[in-house]
């Protein structure tokens, strides 16, 4: 039931318009958990210092702009300090916003262009539920620094049972049971590539006195934390991207088409994942979560109306 933006008016108010704006906590299934994203409805083009402004004022750790351009939906995102190529719980809260305005339909999939091209989603019946395909890399065997061993022995008493490096820059170390869960937080101390994001990950412990949390009504198969100085993100509360990464290795392991992930940060959530088309590393994964709406509004800005450069390119890449 695709239709056409909802048409805000440009109330000028001493020079400025109003937009539609949003802020969903993406991978949580209520308030004050998973990873918020603001999603800012554009109707005309507007330019990157624009937008950096506004990602700055809104200051959560992602920015979703969303503008219809040739009958089909372009997707820019930025943090408070730039913008980024990808980002998951961002498509997802950009989906689910969509769904809330009444532009996007249940079980009606529509591809987000974006810088890393085209992104398919669809949003689940009911609003609150959608599935996004990101796409993943491949982890590239590699030996941990020795002052990342000794920082997992001094926090965790463990050495990492495999580490890899990745074409996304992120590295990824696979841990023995250990409370990850109740660890505080490592950015301050990752020196080298970690600080360009570090996925700590591990199985969940098959304890039926303590169950793992569920996603979806399913429980969940592995939990990871990520952390990201380097991006200056200390940690992130719940990361598409790095599940988008990891998700081949547990698939493979676990002898599945998909699996739950869980991230047990201080806001914690989780996602299904899914193979797209075998193998599991062929680069794209298919992820499924809740997100909640915590407030609906409109954002007051100066009209731009530049920029139209850069959101025509996304077209451009589909």
């Amino acid at each position: 039931m695709t239709s056409s933006p909802p048409r805000v008016e440009p109330k000028l108010v001493r020079g400025l318009v109003q937009r539609p704006a949003v802020l969903v906590e993406a991978f949580a299934d209520g308030p004050c958990c998973g990873n918020g994203a603001a999603v800012v409805l554009l109707d005309e083009p507007m330019g990157d210092q624009a937008l950096q402004g506004i990602a700055r004022s809104l200051n959560q750790s992602e920015t979703a702009f969303l503008l219809r351009q040739q009958d089909r939906w372009c997707l820019r995102w930025f943090t408070p300090r730039c913008e980024v190529p990808l980002c998951g719980h961002g498509t997802l809260a950009a989906l689910l916003a969509l769904g809330h305005w009444q532009l996007l339909g249940p079980n009606e999939e529509v591809e987000l262009l974006s810088r890393s091209g085209p992104l398919a989603v669809a949003l689940d019946p009911g609003g609150a539920s959608g599935r996004l395909v990101l796409p993943s890399a491949g982890l590239l065997p590699a030996e941990p620094s020795p002052p990342l061993i000794r920082l997992l022995q001094a926090h965790l008493g463990v050495t990492p049972l495999a580490y890899w490096a990745s074409s996304m820059g992120y590295r990824v170390a696979l841990l023995p049971a250990a409370p990850l869960q109740a660890m505080a937080g490592l950015a301050g101390e990752l020196q080298g590539p970690d600080r360009a994001g570090l996925v700590l990950m591990q199985a969940c412990a098959d304890d039926p006195a303590e169950p793992p949390p569920t996603v979806l009504g399913q429980p969940a198969d592995y939990q990871l934390r990520f952390f990201a100085p380097g991006l200056g993100i200390d940690e992130d509360p719940v990361t598409g991207s790095a599940h988008a990464l990891v998700a081949p290795f547990w698939l493979e392991r676990l002898g599945r088409s998909s699996v739950v992930g869980w991230q047990c940060s201080p806001r914690p959530g989780g996602m299904v994942c899914e193979v797209v088309c075998e193998p599991a590393s062929s680069g794209m994964i298919r992820l499924s979560g809740t997100g909640h709406l915590l407030w609906n509004g409109t954002l007051r800005v100066h009209a731009d109306g530049s920029g139209a450069e850069a959101w025509s390119s996304l077209c451009a890449l589909a």
